[in-house]
Order: structure tokens, then sequence, then C-alpha cells
């Protein structure tokens, strides 16, 4: 069940008391809905990204703006002249798309949506690797292409993951929620690489055992998956020299960001047979997805959905209008960032 504690209040304020929120991208009705009730609230009917230009007149139109991760909000956005917004509500846990050095330095408030998204995440991260070591898109492609002959004993042989190996970078909810998937539902084994160690009761529930690096973790990984943020320190940290220390049996897993894989770095080792194939929901530079990849069987391709249910979407929006209530309320948004 997903947690209603943060479900907004029931009440509305006086309508002359509502503060204008602009919201940058479509959400599902219901939230929409609510929005309405809470705030003066300003949608985007084409779902288009909003110009730097469209976002500078949020800025200073409204008193609030609930963004996606496809708004890039920077220092010359947060400084715009007769800025009025106070509150940047970002829905999604990643909130690489804003500079919060530079919200905080403009005393602009940053939340994000944390928590209901994990176990969403986790079964797409689980369907991705049962997609790309079963090659069931090759198999949906062979069908519904009418390439498929019939049954034989040696067609479209696969690998199974009962008994295998799972590497995972960062141990954070997501990982901890795919260790339990795969150590409980599917028989593999665990090994992980995180900054700082899990509780030692919580390692041995998960059965998982800690690497002292990510070196460590490739060397025994059949599967590797990720699930680090996006940041300085993470950028392409799954690089060629790392790549070359998988196993060539071994599958890539990324459900976190893009840009913590070095794609071209990914396309070479995919390329010269350096690891067995790759699942991914996102890209270094999306939407654009590199046709080398879309040329490769060994490759599953998703739209960057791992969160896209409705009730985690709903859920998402719910936090979002939390934050908000509470920051207009004079209170501390309970998913303060800055």
């Amino acid at each position: 069940m997903r947690p209603d504690s943060s479900a907004p209040p029931s009440h509305s304020p006086p309508l002359s008391d509502r503060p204008a929120i602009v919201v940058t991208r479509r959400l599902p009705p219901t939230v929409e809905e609510r929005l309405t009730e809470l705030f003066d609230a300003r949608f985007n009917p084409d779902d288009v990204p909003l110009s730097p230009e469209q976002l500078a007149d949020a800025m200073r139109s409204a008193d609030g703006l609930l963004c996606t991760l496809t708004d890039r909000i920077g220092a010359d956005l947060l400084n715009t002249p007769l800025r009025q917004v106070r509150i940047l509500a970002n829905f999604g846990v990643g909130y690489t798309n804003i500079d919060v050095k530079a919200a905080k330095a403009a005393g602009i408030v940053v939340t994000n949506t944390p928590d209901v998204l994990t176990d969403d995440t986790a079964d797409l991260t689980i369907a991705l690797m049962l997609m790309v070591a079963r090659r069931l898109g090759e198999g949906e492609r062979l069908v519904r292409d009418g390439k498929w002959t019939g049954w034989r004993p040696t067609d479209m042989l696969a690998t199974s993951l009962t008994g295998k190996t799972l590497g995972i970078i960062g141990m954070g909810r997501i990982g901890r929620a795919v260790a339990r998937r795969a150590s409980g539902g599917l028989g593999m084994s665990v090994t992980y690489y995180n900054p700082s160690a899990m509780p030692a009761d919580a390692a041995a529930t998960l059965g998982a055992e800690r690497k002292d690096s990510i070196e460590a973790v490739l060397d025994e990984a059949d599967v590797l998956t990720l699930h680090c943020p996006s940041t300085p320190q993470t950028h392409h940290l799954i690089n060629a020299p790392r790549l070359t220390r998988m196993r060539n049996t071994a599958f890539l897993i990324n459900t976190s960001r893009g840009d913590v894989v070095d794609e071209s770095a990914l396309i070479e080792a995919l390329r010269a047979g350096q690891i067995a194939g790759a699942g991914l929901d996102v890209y270094e530079h999306e939407p654009r997805v590199p046709k080398a990849l879309l040329d490769m069987e060994n490759v599953v391709l998703l739209p960057h959905i791992g969160s896209a249910t409705l009730e985690t979407r709903v859920a998402m929006g719910e936090r979002a209008m939390v934050n908000l209530v509470a920051f207009f309320a004079g209170r501390e948004p309970h998913d303060r960032i800055v």
C-alpha cells in the first residue's frame, strides 16, 4: 500500500488566499483536480517542456513552481528580475535539474518526492533483468515480425538468473528493494558497493555482502544494476575501464540516471562482446537514444518509466502538494532539500 500520511488536507483555503502555482507538466487528473482546489493552479495543456522564456515568466508571475526533471532551472532563471517564486516543488526524487546552491543563495526552498517510487522502480529493474537475460525483447519481436517458425530445443537459448550473482551499486531504498526481490524471488546471491555499510541485521536479512570497491563488485557480478544519484562524483561512474572488468557473460542494468554510464563506452563494450547485454530505462542525453543501441538485439530499451504507474505518480503528486501546503502555511516542508 502507498503511504497515506502525506495526503494534503481535505479543507481548501479561501480563493483569495490561494498561492499561485505553475505546474510545468501534465499530472494525473486526480492530482490536478486537488491542485485546483488548494491553489491558483496554472497548468501546461500542451505537456511539452516549458521554454526558458516561459519558465522565466512563471518565476515572475507565480508563488511556487511544481516542476519536473525536464525543467532546467539554473542560476540565471533563479535570479530572474522581479522573481516572485519562493518554492520549487520538484516532482521526483532526483533534483539535478535544479541548481540547488543557487536556489539556496536566492532564498528559494526546494523539495522533492522521495520514498513513494521505490517499489515500482525496483519492480522495473527486475523486469529489465529478466528481459535481457531471457532475451524477451528479441523473442517478442520475432513473433510480431512473423519470423517465428516453431519450437526447437536450441531456439532462443538464454541465461537463467537462478543461482547467479547480482551486483548492486548504491544500496539505498531502491537498491535494497531490488536486493529483496532478487534474493528472495529469483534465488540470486547479492553483493553490493555503497560508501557506507548497511546495518548488520539489514544486510543479513537481504543476504547481501558488501564489497570494499566497485571493482570488487564488477569482478563477481553476473548482473550489475545501478542505483545511485546523478552527481559530479557519479558522472560516468561506469566507464570503459570498469566495463572491461565485467564478465563477458554479464548484463548491465540502469534505472537510475543516464549519465552514471558513459554511453559511448557502453556501446563499444557491447560491440566488442565485453559484456553480454544491457537493460536501460535512462539515457545520457534523454530523450535521444543512440542508433547503435537501437540496432542491438541484446539491449532492452525502455522510455524512462521506472515510476510510471498511476499509483506512484499520484503519490508523487500528493507528496509535492503536502510540501507546498506546508510551505505556504509557514511550516517546514517534510521533503526540503534546501
